[in-house]
């Protein structure tokens, strides 16, 4: 079990990680000594917070029927520029635990998150993967986009069912059964992932995306990856981004491009028309799924099977 520290969440990382982002202080904050003791005393289900799907996915896997799973960032929602609404922070107030994905995903949530973090247990899945495995921008800036890289996302199951079982003592070993489900699955999931992608020429095997979210699936999964937006949709790119990119789908004959469901398509659409005046027709390949999932009820509406999407999508179009 992971101590207390695993289990309340400050919003800030330690700085002498130096490639980690924090959100405001560069010196871990104590544990408050009124939750040393903390455990669940309520009814059941307890009522969980969740940011984003893909969060909200390995805690309705774990928590099974002990759990209920309010998500604060529905379809096609941006993490990066999302703001609480009243209804939320109200929702956030009267939960019993809260769960997000962590290394400054939630950027505009963080504040809220430290504050809250003082007087219940707020889990971050980011907090049990190897560190020495997150990526980075030229900037120091993590990449938070970890759930592209299956056995990567794996490593935080387990931190959150022990995160649970802490919380909840009695029912620990029914969150670490069903962790090890998940994981199973996981497992699964990321042999599949492997094996399709291998239909792709290497000669192919370039991801053009509207922002750059994929940097751990194509490094899991042997692709190459070029975005016109950094790592955050906060920045707008310039247009010397666009023509650099331009040229090089131009000079490697890509071809198809991709839209996302979080971004707008007008920086991609700029790429298509700019490669149309140097005399390359390049396509939209599709649209993948990135800082969000599909429509709830869909095949794509839980994490394996936005997995799987994108999957399709980019064989489909660079075989």
């Amino acid at each position: 079990m992971p101590d207390m520290r695993h289990l309340v969440i400050w919003g800030r990382l330690v700085c002498v990680l130096p490639f980690l982002f924090v959100v405001s202080s560069c010196s871990e904050s104590p544990v408050a000594p009124s939750l040393a003791s903390l455990h669940f005393m309520g009814k059941y289900p307890i009522k969980i917070v969740v940011t984003t799907g893909m969060v909200g996915d390995i805690v309705r896997n774990v928590g099974g029927d002990k759990v209920e799973v309010f998500q604060l960032m529905g379809e096609g929602v941006d993490p990066h520029l999302y703001k609480a609404s009243p209804g939320d922070i109200k929702r956030l107030d009267e939960s019993d635990f809260i769960v997000f994905s962590g290394l400054h995903l939630e950027g505009k949530l963080a504040e809220t998150l430290e504050r809250l973090s003082r007087r219940k247990p707020t889990y971050a899945v980011a907090d049990t993967v190897d560190k020495s495995k997150l990526l980075a921008d030229p900037d120091g800036i993590v990449d938070p986009h970890i759930w592209f890289d299956v056995q990567l996302w794996r490593s935080g199951v387990k931190g959150i069912a022990d995160a649970l079982g802490r919380f909840d003592r009695k029912n620990s070993d029914y969150y670490l059964a069903n962790a090890a489900k998940y994981e199973a699955e996981l497992d699964e999931l990321h042999q599949e992932v492997a094996e399709r992608l291998k239909q792709i020429p290497e000669s192919q095997r370039v991801m053009i995306t509207a922002h750059d979210a994929f940097g751990y699936f194509a490094r899991a999964y042997g692709l190459k990856v070029r975005s016109i937006q950094g790592i955050s949709t906060d920045a707008e790119a310039g247009l010397r981004e666009i023509n650099d990119l331009v040229d090089y789908i131009c000079q490697n004959k890509i071809k198809a491009v991709f839209v996302e469901n979080t971004v707008s398509e007008r920086n991609v659409k700029s790429l298509i028309e700019g490669c149309l005046a140097k005399g390359h027709n390049v396509i939209i390949g599709g649209e993948l799924y990135s800082d969000g999932m599909g429509k709830t009820g869909s095949p794509e509406g839980n994490y394996m099977g936005m997995v799987r999407h994108n999957v399709d999508v980019l064989v489909s179009s660079l075989k």
